[in-house]
């Protein structure tokens, strides 16, 4: 028979981690499972990225970082949340994605498949889902964006050296790679569906980059859609026409979101226009009884507005409401 767990959490990003520590504070015993590594989205950031906060916002457990430098890198996060989880030895099940959620509340069984392709079950009284957003692109749906020439994820900019590169998107990610890949030799076109960049680009990227595209040192293409992609080559159209744009390599940099279909597979409701899920704001606990959600899937489609600064408290807020329930007199 498999050991029952009083919580099982669903992703193993910096919220879920620190949901399981303060459920383990309160006396429970959790387990983590993700399809990926610790951190998985973290790890998929860019290489050099840095983070737009400071260290003592992205603490979790009450475990300081230290970094070398004011804001902490994606080097240092992935450190720091290694060290934090060796810590509180906390019980994973990584490479694991979760196939369904079975039973009620009190009495849960989450199957998953190992990436090696083996089967497994897990039996918890709770569950908790703090899945994030960054597995799910949102998809320019044109023809050829599946072509290997085309990612939703921008990694560093060494190998495009001298090589003809589309960023398309508008927000922050979209203007840091332009830089970056500019400053590393590629000769880059940004690509964007609106007139202006977006009103919420870091202080210090949007004169960067308008600067940039002003000097005519990055390309920017504006009011301009892709129509569709062929190897080596972006197809765009604007007010002068389609046009061919040259790409050893195409970003397609236009945000992500949560795994709705994950959320609606559990049974719980979403607004039809936000896709906010329906939860207890003090609890967190979902309208299905026993699921219980942190994190940025609480936003919908408003992926701005929970960060790891905000989401890392839903765990206490969490452990709290558990810890009552569980403890309570029947």
């Amino acid at each position: 028979m498999n050991e029952i767990y009083d919580v099982i959490c669903i992703g193993a990003g910096p919220t879920g981690l620190a949901s399981a520590i303060e459920i383990k504070r309160a006396g429970m015993r959790p387990l983590v499972i993700d399809k990926g590594c610790l951190c998985n989205s973290l790890y998929h950031y860019p290489v050099n990225m840095v983070f737009f906060t400071t260290p003592e916002l992205l603490e979790i457990g009450d475990i300081p970082m230290t970094c070398a430098t004011e804001k902490p890198t994606r080097a240092d996060a992935l450190k720091y949340y290694r060290k934090v989880a060796e810590h509180f030895r906390l019980e994973l099940r990584l490479y694991e994605a979760v196939t369904s959620v079975e039973g009620h509340d009190g009495q849960f069984t989450v199957r998953t498949q190992a990436d090696n392709g083996e089967s497994k079950a897990y039996s918890s009284r709770k569950i908790v889902v703090a899945t994030g957003y960054y597995d799910l692109p949102n998809l320019l749906n044109v023809p050829g964006e599946n072509l290997p020439h085309v990612s939703h994820y921008y990694t560093e900019p060494h190998s495009y050296w001298e090589q003809d590169v589309v960023v398309i998107g508008g927000k922050n990610s979209a203007a840091e790679a332009a830089l970056e890949l500019y400053r590393s030799g590629a000769r880059v076109t940004l690509v964007h569906r609106h007139a202006e960049l977006g009103q919420n680009i870091k202080y210090w990227v949007r004169p960067d980059i308008e600067n940039r595209v002003r000097a005519g040192q990055v390309t920017g293409m504006f009011e301009t859609h892709v129509t569709h992609f062929e190897p080596d080559s972006v197809w765009i159209e604007n007010k002068n026409g389609r046009h061919k744009l040259p790409a050893r390599q195409a970003f397609v940099l236009t945000g992500y979101h949560p795994d709705f279909e994950f959320l609606i597979q559990l049974g719980i409701k979403l607004d039809p226009q936000s896709n906010k899920p329906q939860f207890n704001s003090e609890t967190h606990e979902s309208n299905v009884p026993g699921v219980y959600l942190a994190g940025v899937i609480i936003g919908g489609n408003k992926t701005s507005e929970i960060f790891i600064e905000n989401g890392r408290f839903h765990g206490k807020q969490i452990a709290v409401a558990l810890a009552e329930q569980m403890h309570s007199p029947r």
